[in-house]
């Protein structure tokens, strides 16, 4: 019951940060720096940064919150919080100075330490993904909802994967098992990749390189509810506010959890990156 009165709530705060971000695309109006990692963030990701922390903290004004965009709290502050949102204001922050369309808002709620709600606002396409554990996921585009699940891949069938438009494809290659039936579908931001599997238009995507617990909070529930996973490269399970560093290691995007992907996929030793 807790879980579902926060998610229109939190739907709300996912669309107004969306439509600020929309409007600030579209004009042109943002200035862009780099980060100390080197990856960019601008002031559209700051925008609206503010706009989520103001809405979750009005509206749960006793539960802390982790974003990409603010101060990380030191792990023994937080380590024993048994709540916690955790959020990426703007997911796909390169896709947005690219100019592709394909970023989006990321906003979940971790409970003892595993994502327990999640939602995805995606600004160009007006589309929402979400999910609470137990209640299955939903995709919304404007006034119709439809409840998603991940495709029912055969072991013999065309392969989909998801894959960035940034990143180049042959690592990609070199971990596939039997890459003679793949299609690989291009697209932008971890997030909306990780969707695309929740909603059965791709069976894995595969990760490489520096990504934070923000990029797959909300997505993890939303796979989970779909019928699939989310695991290292060593098909081990993600882990949450465990560590000092929020960096995540490779990890694998994977629909219908019954099938033997380690037969698809090689297990590899993880690499976890520093990203804070």
């Amino acid at each position: 019951m807790f879980l579902s009165r926060l998610l229109e709530p939190v739907k709300s705060a996912a669309q107004e940060a969306g439509a600020e971000l929309w409007q600030l695309y579209q004009s042109g109006n943002f200035q862009q720096q780099q980060k100390a990692d080197l990856s960019p963030v601008t002031s559209a990701d700051i925008a609206a940064n503010h706009i989520i922390i103001n809405r979750l903290s009005e509206l749960t004004p006793n539960i802390p919150i982790i974003s990409e965009e603010s101060y990380l709290v030191p792990l023994a502050q937080r380590q024993d919080w048994p709540r916690y949102w955790l959020i990426d204001p703007m997911d796909g922050t390169q896709e947005f100075v690219a100019r592709s369309g394909d970023f989006a808002v990321s906003i979940a709620l971790v409970e003892r330490g595993w994502p327990a709600l999640g939602v995805i606002y995606w600004p160009k396409e007006n589309v929402m993904y979400y999910a609470c554990r137990g209640n299955g996921a939903f995709k919304q585009q404007r006034n119709l909802i439809n409840r998603i699940r991940v495709n029912e891949y055969q072991v013999g069938d065309t392969l989909k994967i998801a894959i960035s438009r940034r990143q180049p494809l042959q690592p990609i290659i070199n971990l596939l098992q039997n890459n003679n039936q793949v299609e690989y579908i291009a697209l932008g931001s971890c997030s909306l990749k990780s969707c695309l599997i929740a909603e059965g238009k791709a069976d894995c995507y595969l990760r490489l390189g520096p990504t934070g617990e923000w990029d797959t909070g909300a997505v993890h529930v939303i796979v989970e509810e779909a019928g699939g996973k989310i695991l290292d490269s060593e098909f081990n399970a993600l882990s949450y506010n465990q560590r000092d560093t929020l960096g995540n290691p490779d990890f694998m995007v994977m629909g219908q959890a019954s099938i033997p992907w380690q037969q698809l996929i090689k297990s590899r030793p993880t690499q976890r990156n520093l990203k804070t």
